[in-house]
């Protein structure tokens, strides 16, 4: 029998507002080891003309990724035949307080929906729009480990933030696919199509430093990243190396999965490091406000060595603007080095150490 660990972690940062879950439905979860995954070979292959005059062509190697893609699956399902599964759990996990609503939610997938942590499945809302076509798909970052929440690989996890906003006209305008999936209902329905992505798929080196940048709801793919490193046993995969997250957030009832982010600090503090930045309550020396660059600015230095070494990766989930405050931090560092930022971090990108899913 494979070990277990478990952890009994709450998801609400506040009282629940959820649908109420299958009886089979726990946040006290045991998680079973995975089965040791066969390595892929790497083909070689080799060309030759056999004449006196032309030598032989070069040997053309195979790219091997230094990121978990063996065996991972991508457009399973399509918008034309997408999979339905159902609601199982859906719960509100920001504060009463917060500047708008985010949901953790989980759907089954009888395991036919295998995918891996850091992949993003597309749902289609129900309905059709002022056309009378089906609503087109939108992508969410998937939030749970290739197990799921409930440790059998057959469900998968979402993190959603309620889209609702007032346009130039005075209009309140909700967001389709958002406002649907936070008003799932327990054994509702959901038609999902993918998984897709490889971007932001982990190191395979277990001893890695995993820089993780998060805003918001990009959070999701960090957090299956997390539930693999410390809450997870696998068989293939022990992780050694270091964890650095920072999460930025508006206030602090919006900071998300805090709980179990400091569950795994408890559990891990020689391989979890744990920085949040908190925009309206938290400034720095300087009274400025506390972004996430603004926080990443006060371990520079040490960000800056890290990023000099050959297996230290870093992801970046959230919003766009955020790469920018970023890159400003890092071009002073590197050019006292003598190195141009940019140059350095296009050779980052191509050594997929530095890994971006922004929007």
């Amino acid at each position: 029998m494979a070990a277990v660990t478990a952890a009994a972690v709450s998801l609400s940062s506040s009282p629940a507002k959820a649908a109420a879950p299958s009886p089979s439905c726990s946040h006290f979860l045991a998680y079973p080891r995975v089965a040791a995954r066969n390595a892929r070979a790497v083909r070689v292959q080799v060309s030759t003309t056999e004449t006196t005059e032309a030598a032989p062509a070069p040997v053309k190697k195979e790219k091997i990724s230094k990121k978990q893609d063996e065996g991972v699956a991508t457009n399973t399902y399509r918008p034309k035949e997408p999979y339905v599964g159902r609601c199982l759990l859906n719960t509100r996990i920001t504060g009463d307080d917060a500047p708008g609503e985010t949901w953790h939610m989980v759907f089954s997938t009888e395991g036919k929906l295998p995918y891996r942590e850091g992949q993003s499945i597309g749902v289609i809302a129900d309905g059709v729009d002022k056309n009378g076509k089906p609503h087109k798909l939108r992508l969410y970052s998937i939030a749970s480990s290739a197990l799921g929440d409930f440790g059998d690989s057959k469900t998968v996890s979402l993190c959603v933030k309620r889209l609702v906003y007032t346009n130039d006209q005075g209009e309140i305008v909700k967001g389709v696919c958002s406002n649907f999936l936070c008003d799932l209902k327990a054994g509702s329905e959901v038609k999902i199509t993918g998984p897709v992505g490889k971007e932001m798929l982990m190191p395979k080196d277990p001893n890695a430093t995993i820089v993780m940048l998060a805003t918001g709801t990009g959070i999701a793919p960090f957090r299956s990243f997390l539930w693999k490193m410390f809450f997870e046993e696998h068989e293939d995969y022990k992780f050694n190396g270091l964890a650095w997250l920072f999460l930025g957030v508006p206030t602090s009832s919006t900071l998300l999965y805090k709980e179990e982010l400091e569950k795994m600090k408890e559990m891990a503090p020689e391989n979890f490091r744990l920085d949040f930045a908190v925009s309206r309550e938290q400034t720095n020396a300087a009274g400025e406000k506390m972004y996430i660059q603004t926080r990443m600015a006060e371990y520079k230095e040490e960000l800056w060595q890290l990023l000099k070494k050959d297996n230290t990766y870093v992801y970046m989930c959230g919003l766009k603007g955020m790469e920018k405050g970023i890159d400003d931090i890092m071009v002073d560092l590197a050019a006292k080095d003598g190195i141009d930022w940019f140059e350095y971090k296009k050779q980052l990108k191509k050594g997929e150490q530095w890994n971006v899913e922004v929007y």
